[in-house]
């Protein structure tokens, strides 16, 4: 199973939960091979090269699927030509926090900001192209601010400085943000999942105030292209049964996960409609990927 970021992230976490428990599954040792590198491109041209006999398959997140196409004018792959979708596992629900000392506690008083002083309010993220930049990009996009962007290199040095006041914004995935929220060190804005989380009533959904407003990064199973439709199939039906599993409703229940399961034929609609979203935001937006 190809991961292509490092290992200790988000989507590796997923990949290794996955092959563990596709491991049971399929009578099959499944492991896990981190290929990172250009925005998960590297781990993605891997698969692409690989025979499409189902031995080679990859836990991949949003970022390299969606966002990649619009962020680079020569890339290597196109998802849906090069790959086959073979299931959706999950989404990381995200949360928009504030350091305390700018004053904003919503979303309304964010855009009122912004409004007043455009360009003013900064924000950290993973780098150009993560779903911490993304995020922020597409409320920006749909309110019709200026915020001022601040690449770094990774999420975790991206937090760093929300927490230690060199940016005012940071969009980031609800299990990291609550750490900080729960410190005192951030101020929860509001989560981008459609509606409010069940475990966090609390908080607001940017949706509430920006109706459409919908961000959260995910992790689904991919092949290579013209991989046999019986091994597609198998794969996702394993997928679907290990996202039952009490193990691991567990886990995701710990984490602030959400089990979110589409098949190959639904999956590959969802694909289609979040390349349209996001060539639209990262065109407007005039980003080019580093």
């Amino acid at each position: 199973m190809i991961c292509p970021f490092p290992a200790g992230g988000g989507t590796d976490f997923i990949a290794r939960l996955a092959a563990k428990h596709l491991s049971d599954r399929l009578g099959q040792q499944v492991y896990v091979e981190n290929r990172g590198g250009a925005n998960g491109a590297i781990g993605l041209q891997a698969l692409m090269q690989s025979d499409p006999d189902g031995y080679t398959i990859a836990a991949i997140s949003d970022g390299p699927i969606v966002a990649n196409p619009a962020l680079y004018e020569k890339l290597a792959y196109q998802p849906l030509r090069d790959f086959i979708p073979v299931a959706m596992m999950i989404r990381f629900p995200s949360m928009l926090i504030a350091h305390p000392a700018v004053g904003i506690r919503n979303v309304a008083e964010l855009i009122a900001f912004a409004k007043a002083k455009p360009g003013a309010l900064t924000y950290s993220s993973g780098g150009t192209g993560n779903f911490s930049h993304l995020g922020l990009e597409l409320l920006a996009l749909q309110t019709g601010i200026k915020l001022l962007h601040v690449p770094y290199r990774g999420v975790g040095p991206a937090t760093m400085a929300l927490i230690g006041g060199d940016v005012q914004l940071m969009y980031n995935n609800v299990a990291t943000a609550l750490e900080h929220v729960r410190g005192g060190k951030a101020v929860p804005v509001a989560v981008g999942e459609p509606a409010r989380l069940p475990a966090l009533p609390d908080i607001p959904a940017v949706a509430e105030t920006v109706p459409g407003f919908e961000m959260s990064a995910w992790v689904a199973i991919f092949v290579p292209a013209k991989t046999p439709k019986d091994v597609v199939a198998r794969l996702s039906k394993e997928v679907a049964s290990l996202l039952r599993d009490p193990e691991v409703v567990k886990i995701f229940t710990e984490q602030q996960i959400i089990a979110f399961y589409k098949d190959p034929d639904d999956l590959t609609q969802y694909i289609k409609a979040e390349l349209e979203k996001w060539d639209r935001v990262i065109k407007t937006a005039g980003i080019k990927g580093d």
